[in-house]
């Protein structure tokens, strides 16, 4: 079987752009059983492609997306666009994911809310959307649904799997699950187990939103519910995917008069129109309560009134739970749990990300390590966070530029 070290060079020297792209969906129609035991008679997953797949149909490479993220990870949709895919600086003709060499493909995970099943899909058994009676998913579910989803493709082997925090998840889970499947894996800001600290921070998200009246638990009309809650768990995540130094740098203590004093100050919190539009702009700056707003708090309610016009709270529910449950060691040890793996890995630590530590990352590496298998570590220095694997980085281009090749 060939591999993708086999194919020429990008005949390009200059990075390149995907351009524009359209999104697919993957339906199966065979039942799946998640690993809770509930099943579902069929899924969707949305998802791109760019590149094309080899004759041996082995250069593929699968892109696995954090919490927030989904199967838009490059390109564009359409010329008025305002931004591209979210790995877009990693991923084109000649960067360091080159779709000149490889076949890069990335899905929407199951649960989610871009097109692939989750619950704002529809029950076939009720003609309504599922809400919270969607089964709950696991991160092993996501890749086993992914790998049904591959095999519709006719792909033979993955020659890598990529992905930053839960996407390094899922990235380190394929290594144990389809071990003959998978030969390279590259994992970022990511852990082999949620800690109480990230469980804690999550569940935190989790009651902003349930704690909302427009949760009205989990049955709500798809441009209405939480959306309150749901800002302000994106606003709360958010800060955890920042440092100290990054956010001091960007912002620090800079203010701006209030011009505009909240003209819905007595409302109830949760009022908003049928778009959401106002649901945290201007929260908390009532008359007599300051005259001026500091520039991180305007930052994190324009992250909070982003998000909850793209997501579906219910899914963040589910992902979040998918999240804290995640642990490959189990009640036995890590060395044991990659056992399985075949494939070479690349583990990649941030020295300012709090969330997924350097230690955490370090200890994945070590266990590979232990356990008999080919690994590397690591660690960039950097100032930007737990988001560091998503920003502009030299270094981390080099790095998986050498290892991919």
């Amino acid at each position: 079987m060939n591999d993708a070290d086999d194919l020429p060079l990008s005949p390009v020297s200059e990075p390149g752009e995907v351009g524009l792209v359209a999104p697919s969906d993957f339906v199966s129609k065979e039942p799946f059983v998640c690993d809770s035991g509930q099943v579902l008679p069929g899924y969707t997953l949305r998802y791109e492609t760019y590149g094309r797949l080899n004759a041996a149909r082995d250069n593929a490479i699968l892109i696995c997306h954090a919490l927030s993220g989904d199967h838009h990870c490059a390109g564009i949709h359409s010329l008025s666009d305002r931004k591209p895919g979210w790995w877009n600086n990693l991923i084109g003709p000649g960067k360091p994911v080159d779709t000149h060499r490889y076949f890069v493909l990335c899905a929407n995970v199951i649960g989610g809310c871009q097109g692939s099943s989750g619950p704002a899909s529809i029950n076939p058994a009720t003609g309504r959307a599922y809400g919270i009676a969607f089964p709950g998913v696991t991160i092993r579910d996501m890749v086993r649904s992914q790998y049904r989803w591959l095999q519709s493709l006719g792909v033979t082997a993955l020659h890598a799997v990529i992905g930053g925090s839960m996407g390094g998840m899922q990235a380190l889970q394929w290594a144990i699950e389809y071990p003959g499947f998978v030969r390279r894996v590259v994992a970022m800001a990511t852990t082999a187990r949620e800690s109480a600290q990230g469980i804690a921070f999550n569940e935190v998200g989790r009651q902003a939103i349930l704690q909302d009246p427009g949760w009205n638990g989990g049955d709500y009309p798809r441009q209405g519910g939480p959306r309150v809650g749901l800002a302000i768990a994106r606003m709360m995540a958010h800060i955890t995917y920042l440092s100290d130094a990054g956010l001091d740098r960007k912002f620090g203590r800079r203010r701006r008069a209030v011009t505009t004093p909240a003209a819905n100050a007595t409302a109830e919190p949760a009022a908003s129109d049928a778009t959401g539009a106002s649901a945290v702009e201007g929260a908390g700056t009532a008359p007599g309560f300051a005259s001026f707003e500091f520039e991180i708090e305007r930052y994190l309610r324009h992250q909070g009134q982003s998000f909850i016009n793209r997501f579906d709270a219910n899914s963040y529910l589910y992902i979040t739970r998918a999240i804290d449950s995640f642990d490959l060691a189990g009640e036995g040890s890590l060395e044991q749990a990659f056992a399985p793996v075949q494939a070479e890995s690349l583990i990649v630590g941030f020295t300012s990300d709090w969330l997924f530590p350097p230690e955490q990352n370090r200890d994945i590496a070590l266990a590979l390590l232990r356990a008999g298998k080919r690994s590397s570590y690591a660690e960039l220095n950097t100032d930007l966070g737990h988001d560091s694997f998503l920003l502009e980085s030299p270094q981390l281009y080099d790095l998986v530029r050498g290892f991919l090749r």
